[in-house]
């Protein structure tokens, strides 16, 4: 299956959390309902939760981090000339950031990435999967030098017995979840991406999340999701 180019305005919601981290569970309800608001009135508003691993020494290890997403984090830290890393913390469109359960802030700044249109149009289809990997081709309409095509793989309804930490004795439902991810350079409009994917990966819940991103001011310009089920 192709997903065609998105048409019009879009967010992309990236969200930088933490299982141990007590309060980022109202801003991972928050992405939740962005994402479900956004299926119900056919927006394309794509939302990532990229968990971040500085917090899995202070009592809980959270099993969807990874160094990666910290690093992720740490890019947008400069871009951004932050002198630190926290969480939760919500990206929209890779140029504006703030604490991840600002309703309002949100609200806002997704309002305002829809009134905007795609300059780099991106097309995601299946070219081939099988085992735990994911092959995607991608096309890309006006390229901008230097750009880069993110591709993750998000996945929905996830629950987690958290033992200790800040959340100790709560059980977890999260939505949105990264529990893939790459980026590759954009060298030409058409190339290749292969995703790992976690053996525990339930497809029916999953959902491919691609866009395209500037190097300089890190501005995201081209995105697209398709549900990993239909691919």
């Amino acid at each position: 299956m192709t997903n065609p180019a998105t048409d019009g305005g879009f967010a992309v919601v990236e969200m930088f959390t933490s299982q141990g981290c007590n309060s980022c569970l109202p801003a991972e309800e928050l992405l939740s309902e962005l994402e479900r608001d956004a299926r119900v009135r056919g927006q394309n508003v794509f939302a990532l939760g990229f968990h971040v691993d500085y917090w899995d020494d202070l009592g809980w290890p959270d099993q969807f981090a990874d160094p990666a997403y910290t690093a992720r984090q740490e890019a947008y830290a400069r871009a951004f000339g932050s002198e630190g890393l926290y969480t939760p913390q919500m990206v929209v469109n890779g140029t504006v950031e703030f604490v991840g359960s600002d309703r309002r802030r949100a609200a806002g700044a997704i309002m305002s990435a829809m009134s905007s249109t795609a300059t780099a149009p991106l097309t995601l289809s299946m070219a081939d999967g099988g085992g735990h990997r994911v092959l995607l081709d991608y096309r890309v309409e006006h390229p901008p030098a230097g750009a880069v095509v993110n591709v993750a793989i998000v996945e929905r309804g996830l629950d987690s017995e958290i033992a200790r930490g800040e959340n100790a004795g709560r059980t977890l439902r999260q939505d949105n979840v990264v529990r893939a991810y790459a980026s590759v350079g954009l060298d030409a409009e058409r190339g290749q991406v292969q995703l790992v994917t976690p053996p525990d990966l339930d497809p029916r819940n999953a959902a491919v999340v691609g866009y395209v991103q500037e190097n300089g001011n890190r501005a995201i310009v081209g995105a697209t999701a398709i549900e990993l089920s239909t691919a």
